[in-house]
């Protein structure tokens, strides 16, 4: 489960439409804090401390964003856009967290485990679904689901939603019935059926030429 808040500086920004452009020349990005009842706040972040924090984060991490060293607001990362062209981070959409609101995220599913029907049995594992959408309170989030796939002892197993665990205060916003994660049985190559020993004998004599008319 998610426990430790990163923490994230931002600056107020005034800066709007084609002025935005001398912040990205400076090495900061665009950003805009948004939530439930309450008005947007305009800011901006340095692009290299950002890009730090994106490797260390999930989708579900929770950040702290001190404004101008003074407020506090806790976010998580809702959407970042990107140049076509250059593929450089042009503007960060940041959604604020409010207590006691539960939030709706899509977490990823990590299998744990050795499946008797891929280590002994050939078969292939199938992980049909890799990520679920959750609901909880921002504290609870999990970073990720783990499920073990070692019930799958055969192919005709399978592993669904229902039978991953939950951590407590966290609803599953899914179909319970939906497949995980199941083993489909190794391919057989059919071999062509053996050649008779008169039959392979009469395959490989030579066929007499007719004799030329006289």
């Amino acid at each position: 489960m998610s426990t430790a808040t990163i923490t994230l500086a931002a600056t107020r920004r005034t800066e709007t439409g084609k002025a935005v452009a001398r912040l990205r020349k400076a090495g900061r990005v665009p950003a805009v804090v948004f939530g439930h009842g309450i008005d947007s706040i305009p800011v901006s972040i340095d692009g290299l401390e950002f890009e730090h924090l994106r490797r260390q984060v999930h989708a579900n991490s929770i950040v702290e964003l001190r404004i101008d060293g003074k407020e506090k607001h806790k976010v998580m990362i809702h959407g970042m856009s990107f140049d076509p062209r250059t593929r450089h981070l042009v503007h960060v959409d940041l959604f604020q967290l409010k207590s006691g609101e539960e939030v709706t995220v899509e977490v990823p599913l990590h299998a744990t485990g050795v499946a008797y029907a891929v280590d002994r049995l050939g078969g292939t594992l199938l992980h049909t679904v890799d990520h679920v959408k959750v609901r909880a309170l921002p504290e609870k989030l999990p970073d990720a689901l783990e499920f073990s796939i070692e019930s799958l002892v055969d192919f005709d197993a399978s592993i669904h939603l229902r039978d991953i665990a939950l951590p407590a205060g966290v609803a599953l916003l899914a179909d319970p019935d939906e497949v995980v994660a199941k083993v489909a049985a190794p391919h057989v190559v059919e071999e062509a059926a053996p050649v008779a020993e008169g039959e392979e004998a009469a395959a490989e004599a030579p066929v007499a030429e007719a004799a030329p008319e006289a």
